[in-house]
């Protein structure tokens, strides 16, 4: 079957399709902080994205935060998001393109010190030409 006779079997189903959102878009309007340059260094062979929630609460630290609370980095923020997920992956007796995996991390809150645990979902799915990506987000986000 021919994708022209596939996608019109699908519209004539579902309808028109309204708007479409890429993966590209949400990573150019900031929904999506592409990470894939490091994740290729955490043994990542797809790349990764986070989400902006998942990114402000597990990631993101300033100057600011180092004098607030206690001296932490970005990048090392990052890296042991990506290293607990690469390890939740490499460690899971499950399959499927779904993975809750844990790390602690440091609270942004102004006046924490030391590390909380917090759990993300990890999620493999289809980027903007059908190849394997993958989504680090909160549990309670789509």
């Amino acid at each position: 079957m021919s994708n022209t006779s596939n996608e019109s079997s699908t519209e004539s189903f579902f309808g028109k399709v309204i708007s479409t959102y890429t993966r590209a878009q949400a990573i150019e309007d900031g929904v999506l902080i592409d990470a894939a340059a490091m994740a290729r260094e955490a043994g990542f062979k797809w790349p990764v994205g986070l989400t902006s929630a998942a990114w402000t609460d597990c990631v993101a630290w300033s100057e600011d935060d180092s004098r607030r609370q206690i001296y932490q980095d970005e990048s090392g923020r990052l890296w042991d998001v990506l290293y607990m997920a690469s390890n939740a992956i490499r460690t899971s007796k499950d399959s499927g393109d779904r993975l809750l995996f844990q790390l602690y991390r440091v609270p942004r809150d102004g006046h924490s010190l030391e590390a909380a645990l917090v759990t993300l979902r990890l999620i493999v799915g289809p980027g903007d030409a059908g190849e394997p990506v993958v989504t680090i987000l909160q549990p309670h986000e789509d």
